[in-house]
């Protein structure tokens, strides 16, 4: 536990813009398959800078909200979460990560999902949450078992990735 509690979870800011692009640059290979969007958002400082922009104005309009998985002493970005497609009239949303390969396998998105999740029930009083994953990324998959997530149903043709055919995805849900 004492590598997770040097860690915490924070809102982006426009201080963020060097360290996300740099995680994003440094993880190009690792991002591109399920996360294009983002890291074609993200291959400049200027890039950077007009995302976090966006995830702010998403933020105060209740659509999306991205968080950081800092490190506490340098502020530098792990990773990222975010809760999306947040839907109030069936209080439900999809929660949404990527790590760095350096920060795998720490715990530290299990961390962030379980922090997230509260946040989400507490403060946006939302009932379920999702996560999508595809089998075979099995880094995701525990993640969502991890954070008491369970399986509920093969998604078909749920994802297409850049220059691919559509895939099928796993549903994963977590009830208040």
């Amino acid at each position: 536990m004492h590598y997770i509690n040097s860690f915490h979870i924070a809102l982006l800011d426009d201080n963020d813009a060097k360290n996300l692009n740099e995680l994003m640059v440094s993880n190009a290979e690792r991002f591109k398959r399920y996360f294009p969007q983002t890291l074609s958002s993200n291959l400049t400082l200027e890039d950077s800078a007009n995302y976090i922009n966006i995830k702010t104005s998403e933020l105060q309009s209740n659509i999306c909200y991205t968080f950081a998985i800092k490190e506490k002493e340098t502020e530098n970005i792990a990773g990222l979460i975010a809760i999306k497609k947040v839907d109030f009239e069936t209080r439900q949303a999809e929660l949404a990560y990527g790590i760095g390969a350096e920060y795998e396998g720490k715990g530290l998105v299990t961390f962030a999902v379980k922090e997230v999740s509260n946040f989400a029930f507490n403060e946006l009083n939302l009932n379920t949450l999702q996560i999508i994953s595809h089998k075979t990324n099995l880094g995701s998959v525990k993640v969502a078992v991890k954070s008491g997530f369970v399986w509920q149903r093969t998604l078909p043709n749920e994802f297409t990735p850049t220059d691919e055919l559509p895939i099928d995805m796993e549903l994963y849900e977590l009830t208040k």
